[in-house]
């Protein structure tokens, strides 16, 4: 899954190199674009290390890797440098909508407080209206 809802169905049957390949186009990023993807499990399958590892590891097949019919959100690696932690972002737009705890999983693979992140959610449903208990409530009558 990727972009606004989008998904694809892909064969795995094939060279890695060439999955991803077809993912970074399908998704519109550049061709140097460094991409993983995040199973619905919460584990992350980066698709870049074994293409980097040698020319040996250019006929690893996606199947290898990659679950036979199951879900993964398109996740794009951008590498930290001095001291920087690696953060991943999804490229499937609102992932929090979609799936909370897969968006969770990459802000804590991505080294980010998640306490601030729903400290915001929480606040932004309260913007501009005061929360009443049920007992504070005004009861409507019959008329």
């Amino acid at each position: 899954m990727f972009g606004a809802g989008c998904s694809m169905l892909v064969n795995t049957s094939c060279r890695l190199v060439n999955l991803t390949a077809h993912l970074r186009q399908k998704a519109g990023l550049p061709p140097d674009a460094t991409i993983a993807l995040l199973a619905e499990d919460g584990n992350l399958v980066s698709l870049e290390e074994d293409l980097k590892e040698g020319a040996a590891q250019t006929q690893t097949m996606g199947n290898s890797l990659l679950k036979e019919r199951a879900i993964y959100v398109l996740v794009r690696t951008i590498k930290g440098e001095d001291m920087v932690p690696t953060r991943y972002e999804s490229l499937l737009e609102n992932l929090d909508d979609h799936y909370p705890e897969l968006a969770e999983e990459l802000r804590r693979l991505s080294g980010l407080s998640s306490a601030g992140h729903n400290w915001r959610k929480r606040m932004g449903t309260r913007r501009g209206r005061h929360e009443q208990s049920p007992t504070s409530r005004p009861r409507k009558g019959p008329d």
